[in-house]
């Protein structure tokens, strides 16, 4: 999610086609995935892995977008941080798949979803939720002016800061056994470092 000052309106509706064109693209590969793998369980599977994917990366794409604009300003970078509200409202659509995937993971093989989940990843992932359910109610301007701006600002950088950790704890312990999870891994590691990078910018800025 986005971590950014409450989003002025968006008068242009040609902002919100690139959420609407995420989420069509979300939607046409997790069905062509489920379809392509007969619906079976490693179908649903691999769509709970292709949506948590499509997360991270639009997530640290919306979540560096800030930063990249300040340090490297530009009209692609500019182009990603007017529309990093539509890109954070994407990673709620995309966890809302990846959601259902594992619902219906858990009651096609409840037995293989044991196996491949634990306590720890109920707990972090749903405090994760949490923040991606409240991060995206906010993020419209009626529902940020409700909040406030203070809260709005908290809610959001710790929420950031939280989804972030939770895809590195995610990512790193796959990565552990598993070298396709390493570029995960590297890119977490490089928007935060982009973050820092770009906060010591702004900072030095006043």
């Amino acid at each position: 999610m986005t971590v950014v000052a409450p989003p002025l309106a968006a008068k242009a509706p040609s902002r919100w086609r690139l959420f609407w064109l995420l989420a069509a693209i979300i939607l046409a590969l997790s069905g062509l995935v489920a379809y392509r793998g007969d619906f079976s369980v490693e179908a649903v599977r691999q769509v709970v892995r292709l949506t948590a994917q499509i997360s991270l990366m639009l997530f640290c794409t919306a979540f560096s977008a800030s930063a990249l604009a300040h340090r490297l300003p530009g009209p692609p970078t500019l182009f990603l941080r007017r529309h990093r509200r539509q890109i954070g409202l994407a990673v709620a659509f995309s966890h809302g798949v990846h959601a259902i995937a594992l619902v219906v993971f858990s009651r096609i093989d409840p037995a293989q979803f044991n196996d491949a989940t634990n306590t720890a990843m109920f707990v972090f992932g749903g405090l994760a939720y949490l923040f991606i359910i409240a991060m995206a109610a906010t993020s419209f301007d009626r529902t940020a002016a409700w909040l406030g701006s203070r809260a709005w600002r908290i809610l959001h950088t710790v929420g950031g800061y939280d989804i972030w950790l939770t895809f590195v704890i995610a990512e790193g312990k796959r990565a552990v056994h598993d070298v396709h999870y390493w570029p995960y891994v590297a890119l977490l590691v490089a928007v935060m470092a982009l973050r820092w990078w770009g906060g010591k910018a702004r900072a030095a800025a006043r």
